[in-house]
């Protein structure tokens, strides 16, 4: 990036985390599977976890138990097994996490040279905290980050504004200067919510986005 560029004129950058900067989608695929099998239903595809990613893994989960079973999410919810499966689901995540994940091309190097212009640097991600850690710390990238923000530091998660509106407030920026980078409808929603500029990158996206920038 050069000091003409758009994303220079922004005191605070915030960024989703799964398929914006590391690209996740194979590993947490494994872990599916590997949930899935232990239970004795068919394989998903990677295709398919990159169109659930962005609510969280539990809810991802529920969308693989639906579609392994042949039900529907609503079901799965109220199902009385989903407790022990989500447990098994974790305990598969937590060995696998990190081990297939990759920060996209080009990532160290923007958040390097925001950092070093001053720019104020968070992740906002739907992402369990535990997970969030694990990821950043396996690819060295929790030092890069002045705020992180997990699926389960606050009360709502996205697309709620609430954890844009925390970063807000914890560095004085107001929402003119801030931008908000992710690459899903979730995004989109979440910074419109927050009424803050958004960009969506087309890593892969998501939800029926159609666009790789979006400003409200």
């Amino acid at each position: 990036m050069r000091k003409n560029d758009k994303a220079f004129l922004y005191e605070l950058v915030m960024f989703d985390l799964d398929g914006t900067l590391i690209e996740t989608a194979p590993e947490i695929c494994d872990a599916v599977n590997d949930t899935l099998r232990q239970l004795g239903l068919p394989a998903v595809t990677q295709a398919q976890v990159e169109r659930w990613i962005g609510h969280g893994t539990h809810e991802l989960l529920i969308e693989a138990l639906a579609c392994a079973t042949a039900s529907d999410a609503s079901t799965v919810r109220t199902s009385e097994n989903l407790a022990s499966t989500a447990a098994a689901f974790d305990r598969h995540y937590q060995q696998r996490c990190g081990t297939r994940s990759r920060p996209y091309p080009g990532v160290r190097e923007a958040l390097a040279y925001l950092r070093t212009s001053g720019t104020k640097l968070a992740i906002v991600t739907n992402k369990e905290g535990r997970y969030t850690e694990t990821v950043l710390g396996v690819h060295d990238l929790m030092t890069s980050f002045d705020r992180v923000i997990s699926g389960d530091t606050l009360a709502a998660r996205k697309p709620d504004p609430a954890g844009v509106q925390a970063c807000l407030v914890e560095f004085g920026v107001p929402r003119a200067r801030a931008l908000f980078v992710g690459d899903s409808s979730i995004d989109a929603a979440t910074a419109r919510n927050a009424g803050v500029a958004v960009w969506l990158l087309p890593h892969w996206l998501q939800h029926g986005c159609a666009h790789s920038a979006v400003l409200p």
